[in-house]
């Protein structure tokens, strides 16, 4: 592995242990020491969640336009900033603005980070290294790892109760982004951009291939999410609580942790690229269906089974998706299509996730039955493999017939 692919998954890691050693914990320190209501608690969270996965094609199209080193620099020093603004902030007005800063920060960096770990991986494997796939795995399994011992940070850092335990928890956290920021500064090669062409936006967003790529991938991110929305209806029916919960994600974080190499070289022995993508959502679709048939089991039984074979599809899914990306972009376009990914499959999460909520009221397996097929529709979206394009190609647009996408 490459020291630069070393260093943007370490950082990953750092990055993910800071985030989630404070945001699990931030509607019980909003509607317990601050004292705001539940429809507030609501809207600052939401905020927060718009101005990170809603801007990351802004994020994109900046790394594009400027290269990874600024803007991941820029991220890590908003991020410092908004955790200890965070730290202090006791009304509505200034809490709002520092979890807005917050995820605007990770809006800028993820896209950085992800587009250049992708166009590494794609280096490092055209020069006979490891598989693009192989070094997307791993990226993926340190953001996990960071995700998994975020919030044991966390709470170890709030033991106690109070405000001074969250403001804690809080500096701690803008103190790993502020190592995250030094690390960049000195050791993140400089260069990467380029000069801006018009009509750019309309050549990313207007290739078919990429968007059914999607397309795809926003049915795998609504199936998914709900690991927040089912799984918690699922374990309140079938125990009567919610206490299992945090060991279900654990177990889900510690399979991403330990398993996704292993699957990965199991997995690249048989499978290209959006074959590996058709598996994870097979995989997913199996984790809605079992729940369905193990239902009627007493126990945790359906609730493990689904965040097994869901945390199963997603390790094949995710780094399979990443990889194709500069085979369906130009490579100088990679930010800006990282981005808009994210974007638009945002976009598609928070347009079904009301619909998906009312579903899950309704008692039986037909919900699970019916969220079974989303990932299913994705099947038929996923682009055909081809070579991957050379910088400054432009992403072919072939005709139907023997010669169009599969």
């Amino acid at each position: 592995m490459t020291p630069l692919a070393r260093l943007l998954i370490t950082s990953q890691f750092a990055f993910n242990l800071g985030f989630f050693a404070v945001l699990p914990y931030l509607a019980g320190h909003l509607g317990g020491a601050l004292g705001f209501g539940g429809a507030l608690v609501g809207l600052v969270l939401g905020l927060r969640t718009f101005s990170q996965q809603g801007l990351f094609v802004v994020g994109g199209a900046l790394t594009d336009r400027y290269g990874p080193r600024p803007v991941v620099l820029a991220g890590c020093a908003l991020r410092v900033v908004g955790f200890a603004w965070l730290a202090l902030a006791e009304n509505p007005w200034t809490v709002t603005g520092a979890v807005v800063l917050v995820g605007f920060a990770a809006a800028l960096f993820s896209p950085a980070v992800e587009s250049e770990i992708a166009r590494e991986a794609l280096r490092a494997e055209r020069s006979g290294g490891p598989r693009r796939t192989r070094t997307l795995a791993r990226f993926s399994a340190g953001g996990q790892a960071g995700a998994l011992l975020g919030p044991a940070l966390g709470a170890l850092l709030l033991y106690g109760t109070g405000d001074a335990h969250f403001r804690t928890a809080c500096l701690a956290g803008a103190a790993v982004f502020a190592l995250v920021l030094a690390a960049h500064a000195r050791l993140m090669p400089r260069g990467g951009g380029r000069e801006r062409h018009p009509g750019e936006w309309r050549t990313v967003l207007g290739e078919r291939r990429f968007l059914r790529l999607a397309l795809a991938y926003s049915t795998y991110l609504l199936a998914y999410n709900q690991l927040y929305l089912a799984l918690p209806a699922e374990l309140d029916r079938a125990t009567g609580s919610q206490a299992a919960l945090g060991w279900l994600f654990a177990l889900s974080s510690a399979l991403v942790v330990f398993g996704s190499a292993p699957l990965e070289r199991l997995a690249a022995t048989r499978l290209d690229g959006p074959a590996m993508v058709r598996a994870g959502l097979l995989l997913i679709a199996a984790a809605f269906a079992a729940t369905a048939a193990l239902r009627t089991y007493e126990g945790l039984w359906a609730a493990a089974t689904f965040t097994v074979l869901l945390t199963l599809g997603q390790m094949l899914v995710l780094p399979a998706t990443r990889a194709l990306l500069p085979d369906l972009v130009d490579e100088r376009r990679l930010g800006l299509a990282t981005g808009a990914l994210s974007s638009l499959s945002g976009l598609v999460v928070l347009a079904a996730s009301a619909p998906v909520g009312a579903l899950l009221d309704h008692p039986g397996p037909t919900p699970w039955l019916l969220l079974a097929t989303t990932p299913l529709l994705g099947l038929a979206l996923v682009p055909a493999a081809r070579g991957p394009l050379a910088p400054g190609a432009k992403a072919p647009r072939r005709a139907n017939g023997p010669q169009g996408v599969s």
